[in-house]
């Protein structure tokens, strides 16, 4: 029964996705919706985006095992980010009317800035795509009680986000994560009610939890500890910015007032759920402490969905299955458009300037497959687990692209050189110091990559305007 409540929500999504493609006339429309669309669709879209397996399995996951410590990153991270992007970075850019991030570097700071930024923004997706992907083979192979193997369930997984994305792009993206937020919502919160008083209620889970020291932010207070808190924290909250999902969600709405609330409405409801798997997988500990050491010895990202298996009646199980599979799904859609969108138009057309619309088009939906092919392949290679899969997708832009976004945005006095600074500083020292530096090393390689960036900002644009006016100075000397 199980099975075909999951295939008939499946069904009704990729519905809901091939309508959405009769929305599509025009490159614009799939790549960003047109620019049409109000604060409920929009506020729907930067939630169901960000909300997904890493909150309902990652983070309940780190959290029994770390507390809020080990979850700096995502939730409160995201949620810095989603907040930043509505108070100060989605009305300037709303402005300036633009397709994609790329195009911003390219205005701000030349083709040469705009192509590697771009490549590193396309990189970045790779992780966060695998994440979704590899969630969606576990839950297939979950619901069918090992009849689906964890591949198998990657490969459909795959197949049905990229078969509704493929055709109406934007428009898909939105209207199927507004159904999907609507699954999202009601299911956690049922199961919340439901699992919390088969806990003995949610005050006893809360006071046990706090008794256990979870809800510590930091794990000590000395100077290493407090890095490594600064490090966590602006990991997500700042590398996260520079995206073409956060710019894409930006660029859909109607107006710059509902792209900046809808973006912090979207940081508050994300912050806020995540709370919901995290008191399940926490009552878990309560409910069956035997069920969860066994897993937490294995893979602690499987308690909640053998808790909701094993202890919960068959209605709790579909709500449970249909919130997970809409949280992976809707985050995978719109992760999947993303860079495909990048890549065609901030790599692929400094190749191929000359495109018609239509071409252009066809140009994104083919670099779709190919990055689902790409990040399909990684998916099935790689061993880290979904929480490090996401968090590790926004070092790369953080030490190459927040810097020069924000100098671009901010002052007024940046260069370009300065911009191939901060890229060549920043990406430099991050991979020297990840492959050189251990677990124990005081620095965390992306904090240190970050403050080179911005060392590189303050040189390249610096030193030659100091040149320049100290020469300036000697020659206007009186001899």
């Amino acid at each position: 029964m199980l099975i075909w409540f999951v295939a008939l929500y499946l069904l009704v999504t990729v519905g809901i996705g091939f309508y959405a493609a009769t929305r599509v006339k025009n490159s614009r429309d799939f790549a960003a919706g047109g620019r049409s669309m109000g604060f409920p669709i929009v506020a729907a879209m930067v939630f169901a985006t960000w909300f997904g397996s890493e909150a309902v399995l990652g983070i309940p996951a780190t959290f029994i095992e770390e507390g809020f410590a080990g979850i700096i990153e995502d939730p409160f991270g995201s949620f810095g980010c989603l907040m930043l992007v509505g108070l100060i970075i989605a009305r300037p850019l709303y402005r300036m009317n633009l397709l994609t991030i790329g195009d911003y570097f390219r205005k701000r700071f030349g083709p040469n800035v705009e192509l590697i930024i771009s490549l590193v923004i396309v990189a970045s997706y790779l992780g966060w795509i695998a994440a979704q992907l590899t969630a969606l083979g576990v839950v297939f192979n979950v619901i069918s009680d090992g009849s689906i193997s964890t591949t198998q369930g990657m490969f459909l997984g795959t197949f049905i986000v990229l078969l509704y994305t493929l055709f109406g792009g934007m428009w898909s993206v939105a209207l199927t994560d507004f159904f999907q937020m609507i699954i999202i919502v009601v299911g956690l919160v049922y199961l919340t009610w439901l699992i919390g008083d088969m806990a003995g209620g949610a005050d006893k889970v809360i006071a046990h939890a706090a008794s256990e020291g979870k809800f510590t932010f930091i794990h000590g207070f000395e100077a290493k500890d407090i890095v490594a808190f600064i490090g966590a924290a602006l990991t997500m909250m700042l590398g996260s910015i520079p995206q073409q999902d956060v710019y894409a969600r930006v660029m859909s709405a109607k107006t710059e007032n509902i792209a900046a609330r809808a973006s912090m409405f979207g940081a508050g409801f994300y912050l806020c759920f995540c709370m919901l798997p995290i008191f399940l997988a926490y009552a878990a500990s309560m409910i069956d402490p035997a069920m969860v050491q066994r897993w937490l010895a294995e893979d602690a990202q499987m308690i909640l969905p053998h808790l909701i298996l094993e202890k919960t009646p068959l209605f709790a199980q579909i709500m449970f299955f249909g919130a997970l599979l809409s949280a992976i799904m809707s985050t995978a859609s719109g992760t999947l458009l993303a860079p495909s969108v990048t890549f065609t138009e901030n790599v692929l057309k400094r190749f191929v300037p000359v495109m018609s619309d239509q071409q252009f088009l066809l140009a994104m939906r083919i670099t779709i497959v190919v990055c689902a092919i790409a990040t399909l392949s990684f998916a099935l290679y790689s061993d880290a687990s979904i929480y490090e899969m996401v968090g590790n997708a926004y070092k790369v832009t953080l030490v190459a692209a927040v810097v020069p976004l924000f100098a671009g945005l901010f002052w007024k006095r940046a260069t370009t050189q300065g911009a191939l600074f901060a890229i060549f500083f920043g990406l430099t020292s991050w991979i020297y110091l990840e492959y050189s530096l251990t677990d124990e090393a005081f620095w965390p390689p992306q904090l240190a990559g970050l403050l080179f960036s911005l060392a590189g900002m303050l040189i390249g644009t610096l030193l030659p305007q100091w040149s320049s006016n100290r020469s300036n100075t000697l020659v206007t000397q009186p001899e």
